[in-house]
């Protein structure tokens, strides 16, 4: 019966009987039944399907260090020429996934080629903080130092 009234609806909003021609039509959306996806478990928050994200290809990336430099001195680099980064030698270096910071982890070598070891991951919290509209901006300020200076 529902669907008789809403092609009575649409019957009543065609062209020809609606004085209002220009204006575009408006229905209520229909979505299929998901079988499932976002069924509540105790705790109250929405199961996970890790499963549907596992075949991803997402980029890991590994920082051996950052510098800022001006057009200019950007211009006039060379073959030979060394740029200083700001991290110091040894210190363990940013491994990256799309661009957001996971691990930290040090340089080895697996036959010929580099590899990194992981030494510590970041915190999950710290990595879903890193996903939010501050994000940048949190990433360009280095963190506070503890003490209260």
């Amino acid at each position: 019966m529902m669907a008789d009234d809403e092609a009575e609806e649409v019957a009543d909003d065609s062209p020809d009987s609606n004085p209002n021609q220009g204006e575009d039509q408006v229905a209520p959306a229909e979505f299929p039944d998901l079988g499932g996806a976002g069924e509540v478990v105790s705790g109250g928050s929405a199961k996970p399907n890790l499963d549907l994200i596992r075949d991803i290809q997402v980029t890991l990336t590994v920082e051996l260090g950052r510098t800022d430099m001006v057009i200019e001195e950007v211009m006039g680099l060379t073959p030979g020429k060394v740029v200083e980064l700001d991290k110091l030698a040894g210190e363990p270096l940013d491994v990256l996934v799309n661009g957001k910071l996971l691990a930290k982890g040090e340089v080895v070598v697996v036959d010929e080629n580099f590899g990194i070891r992981i030494t510590s991951i970041v915190d999950p919290r710290a990595r879903v903080q890193a996903l939010g509209p501050d994000a940048e901006a949190a990433e360009a300020e280095p963190p506070a130092e503890a003490g209260g200076q």
